[in-house]
């Protein structure tokens, strides 16, 4: 009986280290959950604007037909203007100097622009490179001035929400000196607005899914090229990425289901009494490195 009772405070200490151990293993995992739940929980990000490069569609039959051009696509032969190295400095310190002068402007004339512009602009952005060629993007756009305003009603709720609950202080307060606020009067004003929806993958004549390789990087270089071609044509915009807007948007205007919104742009010509923020660009040195 004495030996025992020795033994009950070997017991005790043992028991506890089992309870401690099993304490410390389910309060580790239970942290490794809200780690990974705070890495995957992120509220304020916009499920359509991730890249859908991240999740591939499932591998096609290999008997599949190719993306919808010929397995055999001729080629032709390419000549291009070559300019001499004076002519070269001239034209690209010119085309710097015209960009240079490119502003978001949030403060739209509801002056009219001639449509044969728009469709200028967007068809300089349809010659952007793209994965495999498949020319992943939709331009919509918006002239009606009712839908205009259903697209501003859409927009002003959800951004409200995002300045007063999604994005955080930091974000908010980063764009205090911007003037920024979810009030979008310039959706209503601006003679146009062209929404950038990216195809995430496309159809083959059966129905089946095809891969867009790259749609995101693919359609973000169509909108730089759409932007340059804006200010080519003294069209302002400001760009405006509508976080959780997407799904809303794609319903109001019937867009199908493989199309997730990119950028919406209202254009036109700046108002009178348009203001901007006086911003700088870094210098090349900063921007740039040679090897």
């Amino acid at each position: 009986m004495a030996f025992f009772s020795s033994l009950t405070p070997v017991f005790i200490a043992i028991i506890c280290v089992l309870i401690g151990v099993i304490l410390r293993k389910t309060n580790g995992e239970k942290e490794k959950q809200d780690v990974k739940s705070k890495l995957t929980s992120r509220p304020w990000v916009d499920e359509d604007l991730k890249d859908g490069t991240d999740h591939p569609l499932e591998e096609e039959e290999p008997d599949e037909e190719w993306q919808g051009l010929e397995e055999n696509v001729a080629h032709v032969p390419f000549t291009a203007e070559r300019y001499s190295e004076a002519e070269m400095i001239k034209r690209s310190q010119t085309f710097y100097e015209l960009l240079n002068k490119r502003r978001s402007v949030r403060f739209l004339s509801d002056e009219p622009v001639p449509r044969e512009v728009i469709d200028n602009v967007i068809r300089t952005a349809g010659t952007s490179p793209s994965g495999a060629h498949t020319e992943p993007w939709t331009f919509v756009v918006v002239q009606d001035p009712h839908l205009k305003h259903k697209i501003r009603e859409i927009v002003e709720e959800e951004e409200e929400i995002n300045y007063k609950k999604r994005m955080g202080d930091r974000w908010v307060n980063d764009l205090k000196r911007l003037r920024t606020n979810w009030i979008k009067e310039y959706l209503d004003t601006a003679p146009y607005l062209i929404l950038i929806f990216k195809q995430v993958y496309g159809q083959f004549p059966n129905g089946k899914k095809k891969t867009h390789y790259y749609n995101e990087i693919s359609v973000s270089i169509a909108c730089g090229i759409l932007l340059a071609a804006l200010q080519n044509a003294g069209l302002y915009t400001v760009t405006s990425t509508p976080l959780n807007c997407g799904p809303q948007l794609r319903v109001l205007l019937q867009r199908p289901a493989n199309e997730k919104l990119l950028l919406l742009l209202p254009v036109g010509y700046p108002k009178k009494d348009a203001t901007v923020p006086a911003l700088t660009r870094k210098p090349l040195e900063d921007i740039m490195v040679v090897m």
